[in-house]
């Protein structure tokens, strides 16, 4: 291996190293604490060295990854991810009665799988990643055992990501057989007169297993089931790094088949955008348990995302970016509020348990509510900005009816995402008890990372300037 290849690699060999170093980390017997913060450190370490490889990017490892300026922005996004579900796991498991020094270990080796995902360009490192991604999320949303809903959330997700890797691996197979080639760029068609029916099979075969991992509809069976019953935080990191990744590597293969030009299949991604964005509003309307909300809007946001990736321009990746960029803060810190709300025994999913939470901690509602605001694409907040943004997209390219439906289903969205609120705000202090922290040091760490991803909603929402400029950078 080159030296450039061992740079262009470093944030991948620091995650997988880290999982090994935790691994021996817990072989010592130390603590949950020294683990947690041993971690912490990792993340932040494999977070910096993003920082070191520009100046070779692009550059291709072999045929299976290419490190360019879009797959490191993505990187980055699935390892700031784990970084902030790392430092909010800990005031989380500490009670737990399950031995949560593991979770640390599979939490490196999900976010190594989701990093090999953005940066593949070859059917292996994309099954790779995937796998590696999948795995690790099978251990950690049935984590505590001793609850029935996280071993069904872990057994409905095993047959979602078996049903899922089977369609890919057979839609590989189909276009391999056609072409003859694994690698994405090698696959370019003359034109889309000559491609045989095979070769079609073969990419909706494709996307029916990237709808299963995207929780897409009608793709998006169990999936509040499956954000219910896994751990708070690593319902975060599924709604957050595991699609990012997924997300991006699609991008990555339509755009080196220059797929954009097949109508029929972006008739049918327009289609998937449409209903995911109406249906995933209409169901979180009557749910009353705020994972299984953030679930189904976690598939309507995926249908935004669509909507900007259809019509495969320069804008569309600027717009993908941005968007993912304010979804994974906005995600994050709506999550992270339920983390530190979270008791011994039982997550915080009813909405009635946020009743009064702006009497009880008036600092976690309002950060709370920026995610809720943002979410549904209120002004001044990042969601709007990435909204606007996405609608920009298919405006320009013609794509007004999946931007009438995206304006309309937002409307539907703000009538659970303000219940929300007003059930925070509801009440008065004299009827509210003293609340007392657990953990101060972890909690203040967490409080301090869900400021500083409320300030990131804010600053996109009114200053969006940079991170535009620096994402029409790195587009391809």
């Amino acid at each position: 291996m080159s030296e450039n290849d061992f740079f262009a690699l470093a944030p991948l060999l620091l995650l997988s190293g880290s999982a090994v170093l935790i691994m021996l980390l817990i072989v010592a017997k130390l603590s949950h604490r020294i683990i947690q913060i041993s971690s912490l450190f990792l993340f932040f370490i494999s977070f910096l060295s993003l920082f070191y490889i520009q100046k070779i990017l692009p550059y291709n490892v072999g045929t299976l990854l290419v490190v360019d300026g879009f797959g490191v922005f993505i990187v980055g996004l699935v390892i700031f991810s784990g970084l902030v579900v790392n430092i909010l796991s800990y005031i989380y498991f500490e009670e737990k009665e399950e031995g949560p020094r593991e979770y640390y270990v599979l939490l490196f080796l999900c976010t190594l799988g989701a990093s090999v995902l953005a940066l593949s360009q070859h059917f292996v490192s994309l099954f790779l990643g995937l796998e590696i991604l999948t795995v690790g999320l099978y251990a950690l949303i049935a984590y505590l055992r001793g609850r029935n809903h996280s071993i069904e959330a872990g057994i409905k997700y095993l047959v979602l990501a078996a049903f899922s890797s089977a369609f890919l691996l057979f839609g590989m197979a189909l276009i391999y057989l056609e072409t003859g080639t694994m690698v994405f760029l090698q696959m370019i068609p003359e034109s889309t007169k000559s491609l045989s029916p095979l070769f079609y099979a073969g990419l909706g075969m494709m996307l029916v297993g990237v709808g299963f991992k995207l929780a897409v509809v009608p793709f998006h069976m169990w999936t509040a089931d499956v954000y219910q019953g896994a751990p708070a935080p690593v319902t975060a990191f599924i709604a957050t790094a595991s699609k990012g990744g997924v997300l991006a590597v699609l991008f990555r293969f339509f755009i080196a088949i220059d797929g954009f030009k097949f109508s029929s299949v972006m008739f049918v991604l327009a289609c998937i955008a449409a209903a995911s964005m109406i249906f995933g509003n209409l169901l979180a309307l009557r749910q009353r348990n705020l994972k299984r909300i953030l679930a189904y809007s976690s598939v309507a946001h995926m249908g935004y995302l669509l909507v900007a990736f259809v019509p495969g321009s320069l804008m569309s990746l600027q717009a993908v970016c941005f968007y993912l960029f304010a979804y994974f803060a906005t995600t994050l810190a709506a999550f992270g509020v339920v983390i530190l709300m979270s008791g011994k025994n039982d997550d915080a999913e009813d909405i009635d348990e946020y009743r009064a939470l702006f009497w009880r901690h008036p600092g976690q509602a309002c950060m709370l509510s920026f995610a809720m605001l943002s979410l549904a694409g209120i002004p001044l907040t990042a969601g709007f900005t990435g909204k606007f943004y996405i609608l920009a997209t298919a405006v320009q390219s013609g794509y007004w009816p999946l931007a009438v439906i995206l304006a309309l289903s937002s409307v539907i969205g703000l009538f659970y995402y303000l219940r929300v609120i007003t059930a925070m705000f509801a009440g008065n202090s004299n009827s509210v008890p003293e609340v007392k922290e657990k953990h101060v040091f972890f909690f203040r760490a967490g409080m301090l990372a869900l400021s500083v991803l409320a300030a990131m909603i804010i600053w996109l929402g009114i200053y969006p300037e940079d991170v535009i400029s620096f994402i029409r950078l790195i587009a391809f």
